[in-house]
């Protein structure tokens, strides 16, 4: 299931991105999070991106009652700038102990439906080149993998794509 984070699971947000292992691909400074305070306020900020179509949802699988990580869906910010780019990226972090559980994948399938059904026409990714693992998730997914960029976050990315699916409307 995805739903929005909620205030009362900030201890759960600082759990997951106080661990480097987490952090690590998160933009061009990566930071752990040290302070209940912070997670908080992550969690404010996540709750202000304007919907319908994008946000930060907390991802909690069937029979677990607390999330297990992140996924969201957002407009990239262009290098340089940090100007929004008007490019849906969807993406995903996940707590270590849900690495290698599907869960990237499953919700990264659930937001490209949600894209799909507000209209968007594509949606991209962006990995740091060591990132297998998300980049596999792309692939999973059915995105192309376009090589290197350095167009978004102001860091050396790999970029993936995908378009909306053909419809017999």
């Amino acid at each position: 299931m995805l739903r929005p984070w909620r205030l009362d699971e900030a201890e759960i947000v600082l759990d997951m991105y106080s661990r480097p292992d987490v952090v690590r691909y998160l933009g061009p400074n990566p930071a752990v999070l040290t302070e209940l305070a912070q997670a908080q306020d992550r969690i404010r900020r996540w709750l202000t991106i304007e919907g319908p179509t994008h946000g930060v949802w907390a991802i909690v699988p069937t029979g677990h009652q607390h999330p297990v990580g992140t996924a969201l869906l957002k407009i990239l910010p262009r290098s340089g700038s940090g100007a929004p780019s008007g490019i849906t990226e969807v993406g995903w972090h996940l707590h270590p102990i849900a690495w290698g559980h599907g869960y990237a994948t499953e919700a990264g399938q659930r937001l490209l439906q949600h894209a799909w059904s507000q209209g968007l026409q594509r949606v991209l990714a962006v990995t740091y080149p060591q990132n297998t693992a998300s980049q596999a998730v792309c692939l999973r997914l059915g995105m192309t993998a376009l090589g290197l960029t350095a167009d978004y976050y102001d860091v050396s990315c790999e970029l993936f794509s995908i378009a909306r699916p053909e419809t017999d409307d």
